[in-house]
């Protein structure tokens, strides 16, 4: 019998946790959208599976602005990423560093992800999606589809 709570207090910890808002029928997929650049691998995994489903997706433009600091007569770059005017969404991934999880995600991908990824709507103003979540590299891309194929408008 301890063996069979350990085993099951064993298997709950290690489970993924995911918490997703959706819009259902909401998302253009012609429409522009805009992703923050770089990131680990779910930031670039996630433009990737949109690009796959053909979405638009650009990353803006670079800006440097120089800055002086009070106490210090030195310059401090802050770089910003410029989102384009025409962009309808706007696609955030904020991650944690993955790490390998060999055993727990031997056949899904090895790398377990921690994350939070949200789109919001730039004309309303809305978000219309907001995924907390951890799991295994394929099964989050594979939940980001099904998320996806939600949320695309379909036309009657």
């Amino acid at each position: 019998m301890r063996l069979f709570i350990s085993l099951f207090v064993a298997m709950f910890a290690l489970t993924a946790c995911n918490s997703v808002y959706v819009q259902p029928n909401s998302l253009d997929k012609d429409a522009l959208f805009f992703a923050q650049r770089g990131g680990y691998t779910m930031r670039r995994s996630v433009k990737e599976a949109m690009q796959e489903r053909g979405y638009n997706i650009v990353v803006g433009t670079a800006d440097t602005s120089k800055h002086f600091d009070d106490g210090d007569e030195s310059n401090i770059d802050i770089d910003t990423d410029v989102v384009p005017k025409n962009a309808k969404y706007i696609v955030r991934t904020y991650e944690r560093k993955d790490f390998i999880r060999p055993v727990w995600c031997m056949f899904n991908g090895f790398w377990w992800w921690n994350f939070n990824v949200s789109i919001a709507d730039q004309e309303t103003g809305r978000e219309i999606m907001t995924w907390r979540g951890r799991g295994c590299a394929n099964s989050s891309i594979r939940k980001l589809n099904k998320i996806l194929d939600k949320m695309e408008k379909t036309s009657l």
